[in-house]
């Protein structure tokens, strides 16, 4: 197994969370048509853990007031 320095790791971990608020972010979308500004960058603000279970949750939404109810209460 090859050694992984911190500042690797960090960027990994950086990198994993970019890509699941970019792909959260295109999910909602093509469901609910363009989001606010405002509404991205709290999806982007989120630790990778909180994007992850939005990405499940975004599935029982019905409409841009479920998302923004879910991101108030997280």
């Amino acid at each position: 197994m090859p050694y992984v320095t911190s500042v690797e790791r960090i960027g990994y971990q950086r990198g994993r969370q970019e890509e699941a608020g970019a792909l959260v972010q295109r999910q909602l979308r093509r469901r609910f048509g363009p989001l606010a500004q405002e509404t991205e960058d709290q999806i982007v603000a989120l630790p990778l853990e909180r994007v992850e279970a939005l990405g499940e949750d975004l599935l029982d939404f019905n409409s841009l007031v479920d998302l923004d109810a879910w991101l108030r209460r997280h």
